[in-house]
């Protein structure tokens, strides 16, 4: 009765609604989700909260999946394997429904917990190949970056990389490389920037110190396409303490569109990602697992990026 099932005189529904105003009794979900097999819970785990873009993300999922009559646990797992296993472990104690997994520092599997669950990857690739893949067009980004600067007359543009391991990442270095190619420009090893996978220094100071080291071996670039926006201000303030004029002898295009990105100076120009549309089709791959399990839901959806030109091209 107490959730409205059944048939009961209205004489008993009032001594029972008299009781529960009485005692404050309330519904245990835990022993609830035992009975319905159901917790209307979601996990989601995120390698970096302090990423806009994540962040921006993760924000619009739990919005959604709220409007649906689901709850969320966020699991920030700093991109540590064992963090990650732990976490992992705890979500199947919470029964979870289904889980969203973003970026991270391997292909993801299930290997650390006794049952499978609904799960769709954002941004990371699946061990098994039936697991559903949400991800930007890094390729087509990175193209379209190189490309602006290309346009503009850079000719030497060397990239900026961290984390080569992610697949978004490598996307990103062969979108760039494609687009030299494609314009008949040469490339060599050393147009290539990498940054150890490290927290501290900020990746903003870690690219800042390769850009400038660089320019001190005489090795000379008149651009810079960096596979985050973190890292192109760190090429910008490069370039400027080079006494280099932005963005007349050095163009610089980085990636995501962090919020940061239009308050820096000069104005970063970048390559937009859809928060929305991938929050979104994540969201709805996933309760279409969990609801509707029988129906056929695209494994691999690849999201259009959005070429923004500001100061820096």
């Amino acid at each position: 009765m107490i959730n409205n099932n059944g048939r009961f005189s209205e004489e008993t529904r009032k001594k029972v609604e008299k009781v529960i105003s009485e005692t404050g009794y309330e519904t245990n979900d835990v022993a609830k989700s035992l009975r319905m097999q159901k917790s209307n819970t979601i996990g989601i785990l995120i390698p970096d909260i302090s990423s806009s873009f994540f962040s921006k993300v993760v924000k619009k999922i739990e919005a959604f999946l709220f409007s649906k009559g689901y709850s969320t646990i966020i699991c920030n797992t700093d991109r540590n394997a064992d963090k990650e296993n732990a976490y992992l472990r705890m979500l199947e104690g919470k029964m979870i429904d289904g889980l969203i997994v973003i970026s991270g520092v391997k292909a993801f599997g299930l290997d650390s917990m006794s049952k499978n669950i609904p799960v769709v990857c954002i941004d990371r690739e699946p061990r098994d190949k039936e697991t559903i893949l949400i991800e930007s067009n890094h390729f087509q980004g990175a193209f379209l970056a190189t490309e602006a600067m290309i346009q503009k007359g850079s000719r030497k543009i060397a990239i900026i990389v961290q984390r080569e391991y992610l697949s978004s990442s490598r996307d990103r270095i062969n979108g760039y490389c494609q687009a030299l190619e494609d314009y008949s420009l040469p490339f060599s090893q050393e147009q290539i920037i990498r940054l150890p996978d490290v927290i501290e220094p900020s990746r903003t100071e870690l690219a800042k110190a390769a850009l400038l080291a660089r320019f001190k071996k005489g090795q000379r670039f008149d651009g810079a396409f960096a596979i985050n926006d973190r890292l192109a201000i760190g090429a910008v303030q490069a370039a400027l303490e080079n006494g280099l004029t932005i963005p007349s002898e050095f163009r610089v295009m980085g990636f995501d569109n962090d919020s940061i990105s239009k308050y820096c100076q000069p104005k970063l120009s970048t390559i937009n990602q859809d928060s929305t549309g991938i929050a979104e089709k994540a969201s709805q791959a996933l309760l279409s697992l969990i609801e509707t399990p029988t129906k056929k839901v695209a494994r691999h959806q690849v999201i259009d990026v959005e070429l923004i030109v500001r100061e820096t091209i």
